[in-house]
Order: C-alpha cells, then sequence, then structure tokens
C-alpha cells in the first residue's frame, strides 16, 4: 500500500509540472496594439517629408494629448515638430476622432478634426502578456479633415494601408 501511495504522488506531482508555463513575464520584444502611423507631406511637392510646426494631437473623446518629449513636464511637451507621429486608436469602439491643431497657439493657428473608424480585431499573445488588437480602416476614402471648419490647414489624405497590425509602415500621409 505504501508503494502505490508513493507511485501515485509521484505521478501527481509529474502532472502538476506538466501544465505549468515557463514564465508569467512578457518580452519587451513581444508585439503590442501598434498605432497608425501618420506622414506629413508637402503640398507642392507630394514626394517630400515636412515638419509639423507645434502640431498638438488631441484625442477628442478622452481630452487626452499625444505626448511628443515625456522628459518635459510643461505645455511644450505636447508639441510635434517632425513630419511623422503615431496615433493611438481606441480599442474598446470603432471610432477615433483627433484634433490636429497646427501652430499652437500662435497667430495663424489651425485645427483639423480627422476622424478614423476601423473594424477590431483581438489576437491572444500568452497569459502574460495578455491580447493585442490589430485594425482595420474601414472608411478610408472618407477619412478627410474636418469640413466647415473655419481653418483647415491639412489639404489632402492618403491612406496607405487600410490594415494596421505594425508600426514599421506608413499607413496615412497627410498633404499640406
Amino acid at each position: 500500500m505504501k508503494k502505490i501511495s508513493y507511485i501515485a504522488l509521484t505521478l501527481l506531482v509529474l502532472i502538476s509540472f506538466w501544465n505549468c508555463e515557463k514564465d508569467d513575464l512578457c518580452a519587451q520584444s513581444t508585439p503590442t496594439t501598434p498605432r497608425v502611423v501618420v506622414e506629413f507631406y508637402d503640398i507642392t511637392n507630394p514626394t517630400t517629408l515636412k515638419n509639423v510646426t507645434n502640431l498638438v494631437v488631441q484625442e477628442t473623446v478622452t481630452g487626452n494629448k499625444l505626448v511628443a518629449n515625456e522628459s518635459l513636464e510643461d505645455d511644450t511637451r505636447y508639441l510635434f515638430n517632425t513630419s511623422k507621429i503615431y496615433l493611438p486608436l481606441r480599442t474598446t469602439v470603432d471610432e477615433s476622432i483627433f484634433n490636429f491643431t497646427l501652430n499652437k497657439d500662435a497667430v495663424d493657428e489651425a485645427t483639423d478634426e480627422l476622424t478614423f473608424q476601423y473594424s477590431r480585431n483581438e489576437i491572444y499573445l500568452s497569459r502574460a502578456c495578455g491580447y493585442k488588437t490589430n485594425f482595420e480602416i474601414t472608411n478610408p476614402t472618407a477619412l478627410t479633415s474636418g469640413t466647415g471648419l473655419p481653418a483647415n490647414w491639412i489639404q489632402a489624405i492618403n491612406v496607405e494601408n487600410t490594415t494596421i497590425d505594425n508600426e514599421t509602415e506608413v499607413h496615412v500621409k497627410i498633404f499640406f
């Protein structure tokens, strides 16, 4: 009887290790929910990248502003002066609306509103990492700056890639 108990206990211990994962840590290299890659171009020379000046991007529903420089403490942390930005889409709904304000706090300040409509695809990564969400833009021809606004600075928008599953390629080009 003692021998059967020992064998049963050994089998129980071995079976318990069979179902364990190696780690409950999510590696830094694990892909996460991608952001929309937006590049800005010169409207007069459409192949030339153009830096925006003091651009502030704000998500309208949450009111959150994109941070351009996390090391700064004041409002200048929200000012983009670059030709490329990364927009995080909302993962709980199928639409994200952003206000793009160019030349913030200058006399020629101008704001356009961009609406992204998309479908979401949640992908399970692991127990440690959870899920990531990929997006498919469903309105690429309707992705335009806000009409009827007094100061439209965006002249044209071109959706290069409707599938948003990585941050290595440009998804949207904005011409101004």
